[in-house]
């Protein structure tokens, strides 16, 4: 029982193999996955997805690189994108401030707002952070948003900061970069945090974990961050799996 939290099977990296992917996610030992939008486009694959495979759910936001392209319009049709069967989050959104390809105030302004959404309609948040710990978590305290429930998608900050997460009420979620050679603050962070604020994801297409690092990932291989983990906590696989996969089950609200 594995739940990948956080995929984009909407990429179009898979335009070509959708469905032999679907094909290989359901002979797998994954049961749920979340396929999280990026932009407009891709939310609407998102919802797609979600009514054509049983074990999909989706999220639907602007990721920061996108911020740019947003308007009061487009947040009109998130909202109603949002509303869709089985979409369960907005997200994935928040800051980036390694690329910039938004400017930093563009950035943070649509943060505020996709965070107004998801407290409107009373939906979890999916975050997205990257080198801009310090503005991310100001923003979502500033904006209320531990009102509702928040998640650190591929979680690459400290583990102090995650004990700060975790008391404030929010969910680290950890991708395949644990498995790496020089994943120290990854392994930090998974001895910190306890299991039960704990989820697991591959981020797919994107960081494939060893031993398929370099290569298109996919839902399948959230195993090997979940045996990862299991190893780093002294726990059996088979309980890691249970525990995320209930955690995760939780955290979306899905039955």
């Amino acid at each position: 029982m594995l739940f990948d939290s956080h995929a984009h099977i909407n990429s179009e990296k898979f335009d070509n193999n959708r469905e032999e992917l679907a094909k290989w996610i359901e002979e797998s030992d994954v049961d749920f996955v979340m396929d999280v939008g990026c932009d407009f486009e891709s939310s609407v694959l998102s919802v797609e997805n979600a009514a054509k495979y049983d074990w999909c759910y989706g999220a639907v936001g602007c990721h920061p690189h996108e911020a740019d392209s947003m308007d009061d319009e487009t947040l009109l049709m998130f909202k109603g994108l949002a509303k869709k069967p089985k979409i369960k989050a907005i997200g994935e959104i928040g800051l980036d401030y390694h690329y910039d390809y938004s400017p930093r105030d563009v950035q943070q302004y649509w943060f505020r707002r996709q965070i107004g959404l998801a407290l409107e309609l009373g939906m979890p948040i999916i975050i997205h952070d990257r080198e801009a710990n310090n503005d991310t978590i100001q923003i979502l305290k500033q904006e209320g948003a531990f009102d509702t429930k928040v998640l650190l998608h591929c979680y690459s900050g400290s583990a102090e900061l995650a004990k700060e997460y975790v008391r404030l009420g929010a969910t680290i979620s950890i991708a395949g970069p644990v498995t790496f050679k020089n994943a120290r603050r990854a392994v930090e962070v998974v001895e910190t945090v306890p299991i039960e604020n704990l989820l697991v994801e591959t981020d797919s297409p994107y960081l494939a974990p060893e031993p398929y690092r370099g290569k298109i990932n996919m839902p399948m291989y959230v195993k090997r961050t979940a045996m990862k983990i299991a190893e780093i906590k002294g726990m059996d696989y088979e309980e890691v799996a249970k525990i995320t996969c209930d955690n995760a089950k939780r955290f979306f609200d899905i039955e």
